[in-house]
């Protein structure tokens, strides 16, 4: 029998991340040059939450937002669900689907490595799937 993979052989490794300070404008630019829904944010280096375009549409429609004005940090989450790379894959997404995360950040020695979204998921699961249960 085949070892559960890790969260390593399907995360995004190297995400994209915004600055704390940069605008809500510039994640919205970011998320659609490189067509992503999920960016960590990091602030002096240090990751200190991820910002979703859910984040975004939401903080977006309360009255009197300029995207222009406000930063990032104001509209992140704060305390993003965080794995090691080595993770198991099935109890990372147990973990996402209990608590309805739609990615998880992977750190490694406190530095950022990589994400892993619901679509890395499906992929996942298709792969195993395809490969692992085939008749």
């Amino acid at each position: 029998m085949k070892s559960i993979p890790t969260i390593q052989k399907y995360m995004t490794p190297s995400p994209h991340t915004i600055g704390a300070e940069q605008s809500l404008k510039k994640a919205h630019s970011v998320m659609r040059e490189f067509k992503i829904r999920h960016l960590p944010v990091l602030k002096g280096g240090k990751l200190i939450g991820i910002l979703t375009d859910r984040d975004l549409a939401l903080v977006e429609t309360l009255k009197d937002v300029n995207p222009e004005l406000v930063p990032v940090e104001d509209a992140c989450t704060a305390e993003p669900y965080l794995v090691s790379p080595d993770s198991k894959l099935h109890e990372v997404c147990l973990e996402m689907a209990r608590h309805k995360f739609g990615s998880v950040l992977v750190v490694d020695n406190h530095k950022l490595v990589g994400v892993f979204t619901w679509i890395d998921a499906l992929n996942a699961f298709s792969e195993i799937l395809e490969t692992r249960l085939k008749v």
